[in-house]
């Protein structure tokens, strides 16, 4: 995930502390019902797409420009899957970051998959029944966008 510059020049001053931040995740199912994921550059892993919000963009709105920033696909966003806050996590530079996602169900309404960015190597559709391996936090949303279940949260 490339570095937002409002994020550069906050830790410009703060330096490694732990910053507590939006962010989004899309679940992209085109026509098919196929998933769209990218391969990661930064750990080489599948994931769904997201990112993080610039100052005042709404999260629909930043999920569609992630994806379409990623992967040249146009998407619209359909349902709140899930909001969550994750672990934190310190990068290798040792800035330490704790993320609150909104996750978002989409459909694809164009555009066509290839890489559109530094950030993954690779992107490609997916049938349901042969997803790449992939990490709890994609497999629990997908699983989400693919069922009725109503928006998740963690109970209070």
């Amino acid at each position: 995930m490339t570095t937002p510059g409002f994020i550069r020049e906050l830790r410009e001053n703060i330096g490694h502390q732990l910053l507590f931040l939006p962010g989004v995740s899309a679940v992209v199912l085109d026509d098919e019902d196929r998933v769209l994921l990218a391969r990661r550059a930064d750990d080489g892993r599948w994931s769904i797409i997201g990112g993080i919000p610039e100052p005042g963009e709404q999260p629909a709105e930043a999920a569609v420009r992630e994806v379409h920033e990623e992967t040249a696909v146009r998407c619209v966003p359909d349902r709140v899957l899930l909001v969550q806050t994750l672990q934190p996590v310190r990068y290798p530079n040792g800035d330490q970051c704790q993320y609150m996602d909104t996750c978002l169900r989409c459909r694809a309404v164009g555009g066509e998959a290839r890489v559109n960015d530094d950030e993954s190597v690779e992107v490609g559709w997916f049938a349901l029944d042969d997803l790449p391996p992939l990490r709890e936090f994609a497999l629990t949303r997908i699983k989400l966008a693919t069922t009725d279940a109503p928006t998740w949260f963690e109970p209070a």
